[in-house]
């Protein structure tokens, strides 16, 4: 036998603690639930909630660790005892509300813990013991390995350990392993779900009130720049017939090129013809990087700017801006094709990107009754858009 703590600790709601948990944030729910007794709570894996007489102010108590049963001393006056299992290799001795004064070590197996009281009632009457006042009730704790059992009473004298132990039989046993691992399982589950929830409100939010087919939700390219000018508008775009968006995709980039000053040039114009041919694009429109070095390179090609971010302005070449319109137009998938087009269309209008959204809606009768953009944004062009030789 050894004693590992024989001492005054201090206790407050009448309660001190053992613990020998590996996961200090689980919840420690009712650590009576489905036992005889009242007075050492062993219900919850790894823990020991300790009752004592004494509201408030410092009891005796004595640890012991046992290899085999110790005899039973009849002394005491309240006599119980418990299974315990540490999770971990230092068991702590715990106060109400923080302080460990004691830790120990135990050996990885399941030990018989057997909690003895004296003077419960009278320190119940005391009720609070002030510093340097003598103590009025006391404990003993004994460990010793033994196979898992019911708890049980051994003695029972005080009122306070028979209320206690009434107490415990009223409460319902604690869950089981598996119905834990379950009740984790369905908190993981409506988790999920929240999330999910939570993410599909965002969307539809950010959708303007209504919630993206999954094809609008998954065409590649610029959709979530043509929703943040233009929501309604995207909305129409993935509700049109495949030709009508083939349609709006080749006029979106007419009217950027004619209003860039890019439709009149000599030899861009057969790219223009090709577009709406349904043919090949010429080069160098089939590389836009060649494009771009090509329409910025050709003096004979008009310069202007327009602003295309509200939030830091920048002065950036109109034509540059337009000219993705056109391999845009060309993609294969015609939803792809309209909302690039279209988004780049109106960010080659800047300022009037507004005014030109507009213009779809009045050209394109079939989309139907379109809503008019909630005070869409000066367009902001892609990173990938924003190369060097591109600003004015």
């Amino acid at each position: 036998m050894r004693t590992v703590f024989d001492g005054d600790v201090d206790v407050a709601y009448m309660s001190m603690y053992v613990d020998a948990r590996d996961d200090w944030a689980r919840s420690l729910g009712n650590a009576v639930g489905g036992q005889e007794n009242g007075i050492c709570g062993a219900a919850e894996p790894g823990h020991l909630h300790l009752m004592t007489g004494m509201h408030t102010g410092h009891i005796r108590l004595t640890i012991e660790i046992h290899d085999t049963a110790p005899a039973l001393d009849d002394h005491w006056e309240d006599i119980v005892e418990a299974s315990f299992t540490p999770e971990t290799a230092t068991v702590c001795l715990n106060q109400w509300g923080g302080g460990t004064p004691c830790e120990f070590a135990l050996a990885a197996t399941t030990y018989r813990v057997r909690y003895c009281a004296t003077g419960m009632d009278a320190g119940n009457d005391m009720n609070v013991v002030l510093d340097g006042e003598p103590h009025v009730d006391s404990y003993l704790l004994q460990f010793w390995p033994a196979p898992e059992r019911p708890d049980r009473v051994l003695k029972q004298t005080s009122r306070q350990a028979a209320y206690w132990h009434g107490h415990a039989r009223s409460q319902p046993p604690p869950p089981t392993p598996e119905e834990r691992a379950e009740a984790a399982r369905r908190a993981a589950e409506e988790e999920r779900e929240r999330r999910l929830e939570a993410a599909r409100q965002y969307e539809i939010r950010a959708w303007g009130g209504r919630e993206p087919s999954d094809r609008l939700r998954n065409v590649r390219g610029n959709v979530h720049g043509l929703r943040l000018l233009d929501v309604h508008l995207a909305h129409a775009l993935d509700a049109a017939d495949p030709a009508v968006r083939r349609r709006i995709a080749r006029w979106a980039v007419r009217r950027a090129f004619e209003a860039a000053g890019l439709a009149q040039i000599s030899w861009i114009a057969p790219a223009l013809d090709a577009l709406d041919a349904g043919d090949r694009l010429p080069e160098p429109f089939d590389d836009l990087r060649r494009a771009f070095d090509r329409v910025l390179g050709d003096p004979g090609v008009p310069r202007s700017t327009v602003v295309i971010s509200a939030l830091a302005p920048r002065e950036i070449s109109r034509q540059a801006v337009a000219l993705p319109a056109l391999t845009a137009a060309a993609e294969p998938d015609a939803l792809h094709a309209a909302v690039d087009a279209v988004y780049a269309a109106a960010s080659s209008f800047g300022a009037d990107g507004g005014a030109f959204l507009a213009e779809v809606r009045r050209a394109f009768p079939e989309l139907g009754d379109v809503p008019d953009p909630p005070d869409p944004p000066v367009p902001t062009m892609p990173p990938e858009m924003l190369r060097g030789g591109f600003t004015g």
